[in-house]
């Protein structure tokens, strides 16, 4: 098999990933406690929950005893933890349920590995809620999707900086390209997006300057943060070869420069292992190449962790 196609089926793989998604009305907002019927759905993993609030309004409007709530003003937890809506689900998924990642040589044997005591079943279990928005950890969307759209852009500009030293790729976007970009995400078409991606991802003339890699770590709740899921997100700049060589960087030696206490080794994960898209990511993987194959829609691989022992 040719490097393009491994490639495509890569790819591919990423985008027609899903979740299968068991979501609940609050029974603190249903005229009948616990008992509505749950909205199941199979969610693409590189997608937005607030995509599927309208639906979700629709379906659970006859239990709510509150029917005059908006749509917008929809929100989503797990385990009493608010999910933020402007992180991928994959990435959600991948954080909280606390499922173990596909590996290139099986489940983890490890019988203190936390994925071994704790394997939830499918569908995903979720619940949605219409009011009480918990202002101090969600920022709340408007009825138009302005603020959705603003926060995925403003994403993609990020990522477009420290790609290229400039955010010139996005910015200079005809106003057809920047419209077609952000209905592709909605509309979940591979082609409609990766006709303007593949603009971004490939500036002509411009070497990449860093890698967009942004890492989630469970820590503890803060007065700040005294309930956001305790995660703690790290990033710094990541160049595409290690300082002074022209040699590639890998995901084990900037794992290393930038958690060296969880990734004393540049080769071999020790204490914890790097999860992208539902699967654990080997430590020799150019941080490059992985970026341009399996970034999500942003711009951005979201790594999470998975501790071992």
């Amino acid at each position: 098999m040719s490097a393009r196609e491994q490639s495509n089926n890569l790819q591919n793989a990423i985008w027609e990933g899903s979740v299968p998604l068991d979501i609940r009305l609050s029974p603190s907002e249903c005229t009948i406690y616990d008992q509505a019927d749950p909205y199941l759905i199979q969610f693409p993993r590189v997608s937005y929950l607030p995509f599927v609030l309208r639906q979700l309004h629709a379906f659970f409007t006859p239990f709510l005893i509150e029917p005059a709530s908006a749509p917008h003003e929809g929100w989503f937890s797990y385990e009493d933890v608010p999910l933020k809506w402007h992180y991928p689900v994959g990435l959600l998924y991948d954080l909280f349920s606390g499922a173990p990642p596909a590996q290139a040589n099986g489940p983890d044997q490890d019988e203190h590995s936390p994925t071994q005591q704790r394997r939830p079943t499918l569908p995903w279990r979720v619940t949605i809620h219409f009011t009480e928005w918990p202002g101090d950890q969600l920022v709340q969307p408007d009825s138009e999707g302005k603020v959705l759209h603003d926060a995925f852009i403003n994403s993609v500009k990020e990522a477009d900086f420290l790609r290229n030293g400039t955010a010139k790729g996005i910015m200079s976007l005809s106003k057809d390209d920047s419209t077609q970009l952000w209905t592709a995400v909605q509309q979940h078409d591979r082609s409609a997006f990766d006709s303007v991606n593949q603009k971004l991802l490939y500036a002509q003339g411009t070497p990449m300057r860093h890698i967009p890699l942004k890492i989630y770590l469970p820590s503890s709740p803060s007065a700040s943060e005294p309930s956001s899921g305790h995660l703690r997100v790290v990033q710094s700049l990541i160049t595409p070869y290690l300082p002074g060589t022209k040699e590639p960087q890998t995901l084990g030696s900037a794992l290393h420069a930038l958690l060296p206490a969880l990734f004393p080794s540049r080769r071999t994960p020790i204490l914890a292992k790097p999860i992208l898209h539902g699967a654990v990511v080997p430590m020799n993987a150019h941080v490059e190449e992985l970026l341009r194959e399996a970034a999500y829609l942003d711009g951005w691989l979201h790594l999470g962790l998975m501790m071992m022992g």
